[in-house]
């Protein structure tokens, strides 16, 4: 079931400390099939200002793909992940709030039991997203990337349990247009279970590029957008925790930098080698990458596989990576929403969200955006 939105108001913020300014607080909270994610952030010029945040692997969506049923043990650890948003919304004296869940409850035959267990246990009304719908709040957390110099772009952000990709229409000085988003059932997840996180052969590596890039070809026919591509119309735009990862091991960090990747670009080049190269690795290889760690050791490569059959679909030769997504398109909406009700008071605040968020509350997790 798909719930619609209903910004909710934080029934324990009254007896929540005081925080040091007047500005409401909002909290975005995403589940979804690999992590569970907090931000809370107060209105602010242009868009808002970062409160706090939080992000743990959960792996809600464990073996789904082969149960339809999300698992006792994914349960538990996403409910207790909750729990601690639960509480630190409560410390900060969070007002409103939002909390979605994606592709794992979409496809569980038991997501209204876990739905029904988190609000007892937690007191949460979580909301079952649709695609589109995440699609949208994943655009708007990360337009402000976009280059209005390009007429068109293609966006996507590649999750734990499915792939959101979107064709938009894109021009200076105004918002940019979904002309049509797609959800892809191929997410890190559900193909790192299927083809395993360890060392991949190339052909097995090239067979889930290929049945990404088939699922993929008929969204780019219905554009044509390969034929706009020659004339400098186009750009891309990736969100997830794939893309956040590759550049990191770009850049050569010693350790995750948010405020260095969150912009940065990656040429179809250096993506392909580096995919390769971490294929053949096993996955304590890959762990030991200061950028990679052992929770995403095993699922990086799927992603990989993923992101490569987008550039191959659509050879527009690099691509802009943002460390965000969903939970800042959440957030945007709850301060539109509150500017509505007191367009005095707030009316100045709303916008995009802000091109850079504190290195010391979200720079810490790699592809905090999503994946």
């Amino acid at each position: 079931m798909t719930h619609g939105f209903q910004p909710k108001v934080w029934a324990n913020a009254a007896a929540a400390p005081q925080t040091t300014t007047d500005e409401p607080i909002f909290g975005a909270l995403d589940l979804g099939t690999h992590n569970c994610r907090l931000l809370a952030a107060n209105p602010a010029p242009g868009g808002f200002r970062v409160v706090d945040a939080f992000s743990r692997i959960v792996r809600l969506g464990e073996g789904l793909a082969r149960s339809g049923a999300l698992a006792e043990g994914a349960m538990r650890r996403a409910t207790e992940a909750l729990k601690v948003c639960v509480e630190r919304m409560t410390r900060i004296g969070v007002s409103r709030y939002r909390s979605v869940a994606t592709e794992a409850c979409r496809r569980a035959a038991n997501c209204d039991q876990f739905i029904e267990r988190v609000h007892a246990e937690t007191g949460l009304d979580l909301e079952i997203i649709s695609s589109a719908e995440e699609a949208r709040l994943a655009l708007d957390g990360c337009a402000p990337l976009l280059e209005g110099e390009h007429e068109h772009a293609v966006v996507f952000d590649i999750g734990g349990g499915s792939t959101e990709l979107m064709w938009l229409s894109v021009g200076a000085g105004r918002e940019p247009r979904i002309e049509e988003s797609m959800s892809l059932p191929y997410g890190v997840v559900t193909l790192a279970e299927r083809y395993g996180g360890g060392r991949l052969p190339f052909p097995i590596y090239r067979e889930i590029v290929g049945k990404v890039a088939r699922r993929v070809a008929p969204f780019e026919s219905r554009h044509r957008i390969r034929e706009r591509i020659p004339g400098g119309t186009v750009q891309m735009l990736g969100t997830s925790g794939t893309v956040t990862t590759l550049a990191g091991v770009h850049l050569g960090l010693s350790r995750y930098n948010r405020s260095l990747v969150d912009g940065a670009y990656l040429t179809f080049t250096d993506v392909a080698a580096m995919s390769r190269k971490l294929a053949a690795m096993t996955a304590g290889e890959r762990a030991r990458h200061p950028c990679i760690g052992p929770k995403r050791a095993d699922l990086v490569v799927a992603g990989c596989a993923i992101l490569e059959a987008i550039c191959e679909t659509f050879p527009v030769g690099s691509l802009r990576v943002a460390d965000r997504g969903v939970r800042e398109g959440i957030l945007l909406g709850l301060i539109r929403a509150a500017s509505a009700e007191q367009p005095s008071a707030q009316g100045a605040a709303v916008g995009s969200a802000p091109d850079t968020v504190p290195d010391s509350v979200a720079g810490s997790v790699p592809g905090s955006a999503r994946g």
